[in-house]
């Protein structure tokens, strides 16, 4: 059977989001992917959460490997994402720069304490690994 890029949506995986959306608070959140998620996962998910942020600020991927610990296959594979995929880290990446003033994700080189710059300049530039110019 051929494989599409949509089969990932299966009857499960479609009521994990309907779960998600009915989550009301981040305490909601964090009780709901303790119990959904190890430890790992969670650090995980919260690392490539960092990594778009540390993007979309216009760091360099040996600059966010260093604050991150992620890789560079793997900062290069998120940035892929965060430029060619389903739109979810950009369209997420807007509303938190618009929603949420305080995270300027170059104040601090540590995760989870990372917050948003102020400026809109990096907003639209699409994001490539190093030494790629158009």
């Amino acid at each position: 059977m051929q494989s599409t890029a949509d089969d990932w949506r299966s009857a499960d995986v479609e009521a994990l989001f309907d779960v998600l959306l009915d989550l009301e608070s981040r305490d909601e959140a964090a009780a709901f992917l303790r119990d959904l998620c190890t430890l790992g996962e969670i650090r995980d998910l919260a690392q490539r959460w960092t990594v778009v942020r540390l993007l979309g600020a216009g760091l360099h991927y040996s600059e966010i490997s260093r604050r991150t610990g992620a890789s560079t296959a793997t900062i290069t594979r998120i940035a892929s994402w965060l430029n060619h995929g389903e739109g979810g880290y950009r369209l997420l990446l807007e509303r938190s720069r618009r929603g949420d003033s305080s995270a300027d994700v170059t104040d601090s080189a540590k995760p989870g304490t990372t917050r948003y710059p102020e400026s809109d300049e990096h907003r639209t530039a699409p994001i490539e690994p190093p030494g790629v110019t158009r």
